[in-house]
């Protein structure tokens, strides 16, 4: 097996190891915030040990800026997969590229192209679709959250793009510390049992931990069009998962919004690919 093999299906096994969360949150037995203290304090250990040796915490304000939207991204994603369907809650973070777009020109000084216009429509014409789906007060909420993962991750790339060439591990690290800082203490108030152990163990170390170093391997191996193509592989299973060990069905303008979401973000990753191309 040759070595870009490799990487597409370490890639594909990454995309799908990322899709899992959903089913194994709604399956954890505790509130959003004890999850997600204890997924981010065993994933930091986990990650330190998987790249001792080559980490070079800079803790610059940008590297922080970058930490913060991480933390952001992590707490908001459990809230919301807990508080509306996990298709909602991955769909809907999958919106970032629409901040990022927004944000771009102002902040790092980089041109808004008119196809970016287009794909701003319609991806905001997606999200619209989310709330059109009857919600419960908690489900409301959880797609509000997940807005706020999608902007949390715009932030998060943003910071990374300031710091050119920086590795975002040591900022994901820095992220997963802050919000075990955050989280752990909502752990202590009611312990979960050895299944609910098993999920945080598998949620931390495998599904936040181990994929990074899958995904950080393979994406220097791969071109930005690949990597595009294969990670869409996330938001597809997400729900396809939770269905199937859940019981969790998204509701018919979810599918909708949800088609138009994911179709607008990959056309734009792709003529992004390209157009980056020599």
């Amino acid at each position: 097996m040759n070595e870009r093999t490799k990487a597409l299906l370490l890639m594909a096994a990454t995309a799908l190891i990322w899709s899992s969360g959903g089913l194994a949150i709604k399956l954890v037995p505790l509130g959003p915030m004890a999850i997600t203290g204890a997924r981010s304090a065993l994933a930091a250990l986990t990650l330190l040990c998987l790249f001792r040796g080559r980490l070079r915490f800079r803790l610059s304000p940008v590297q922080w800026a970058a930490a913060a939207g991480y933390a952001g991204l992590l707490v908001t994603n459990v809230a919301a997969t807990k508080w509306t369907t996990s298709a909602n809650a991955i769909l809907l973070a999958y919106t970032a590229p629409v901040y990022g777009a927004l944000l771009a020109p102002r902040l790092l000084g980089e041109r808004t192209r008119p196809s970016d216009w287009a794909f701003i429509a319609a991806t905001v014409g997606g999200m619209a679709l989310f709330f059109l789906d009857r919600l419960t007060p908690a489900g409301l909420l959880g797609n509000i959250l997940a807005v706020g993962t999608g902007l949390s991750y715009a932030a998060f790339t943003l910071s990374m793009r300031a710091q050119k060439d920086a590795s975002p591990v040591e900022s994901v690290i820095l992220g997963h510390g802050l919000t075990a800082l955050c989280g752990l203490p909502f752990l202590f108030g009611s312990l979960p049992d050895a299944a609910g152990w098993a999920g945080l163990l598998y949620l931390g170390a495998l599904q936040q931990g181990v994929s990074l170093a899958l995904y950080v391997w393979a994406i220097k191996r791969l071109g930005a069009l690949e990597a595009i193509l294969v990670m869409m592989l996330e938001p597809i299973f997400n729900p396809i998962w939770v269905a199937l060990g859940y019981g969790e069905l998204p509701g018919p303008f979810a599918v909708a919004g949800g088609v138009l979401v994911i179709g607008a973000v990959t056309l734009r990753g792709v003529r992004s690919a390209l157009r980056a191309r020599p």
